[in-house]
């Protein structure tokens, strides 16, 4: 039909996740009004797969979701999505949990709308808060450092490539580490391994 939506960025992020997670329904959440319609959300949506011990997270919106816009051949869109794994039972209110994980990813997103700013993997964000990056802001990590997904590799969409860059919290002192060039991003990345938990102490 003349008039359906072209979805192709969309779908090869979802079948991306799906190689990954072939028997998984994941939860979606979208929003109400597009960004680009005037919405305060600059993502489409945020999908939640069950990885077993952890819950994967990925971002829809950072990419040309639909059909090819942009002159860049190589890249669709900004060229990234955001990930994250979620340690299960590392909090009291699982709903709550992901709706704070995807209010964490819309703030972010919105600098890259906004600011251009990209988030890479292999760097640090650090804002100087000292609250809990979990919805009660009780944890001990107050920030993210990025690397490449470790389970779901970069793709080649028919709008140019993607990468999905996954966040892992870190705490204060692991970021003010960094900063202060005490530590890498990846000596902490092998130090913490690649799952948040809002639980764990300091490596610092």
């Amino acid at each position: 039909m003349d008039n359906e939506v072209c979805m192709d960025g969309w779908e090869a992020i979802e079948e991306a996740f799906l190689k990954a997670y072939p028997e998984d329904a994941p939860r979606h959440y979208g929003v109400l009004m597009p960004w680009m319609l005037g919405g305060p959300d600059p993502l489409d949506g945020v999908s939640i797969y069950d990885g077993g011990d952890c819950w994967h997270f990925v971002t829809f919106g950072l990419t040309e979701l639909h059909e090819k816009e942009s002159e860049d051949k190589e890249f669709s869109g900004y060229g990234m999505e955001f990930t994250m794994r979620l340690k299960k039972g590392c909090y009291e209110d699982e709903e709550a949990e992901f709706r704070c994980a995807i209010n964490n990813f819309q703030s972010i997103a919105k600098l890259t709308f906004q600011s251009g700013e990209l988030f890479l993997p292999w760097e640090y964000i650090y804002t100087g808060q000292k609250n809990g990056i979990d919805a009660r802001h009780a944890s001990k990590l107050t920030g993210f450092i990025t690397v490449p997904d470790t389970r779901v590799p970069a793709i080649d969409t028919p709008n140019g490539k993607v990468e999905f860059v996954e966040f892992i919290g870190a705490t204060d002192a692991e970021l003010v580490a960094i900063q202060n060039k005490k530590l890498t991003v990846k000596e902490l990345f092998e130090k913490v391994g690649d799952v948040t938990d809002f639980n764990r102490d300091s490596m610092v």
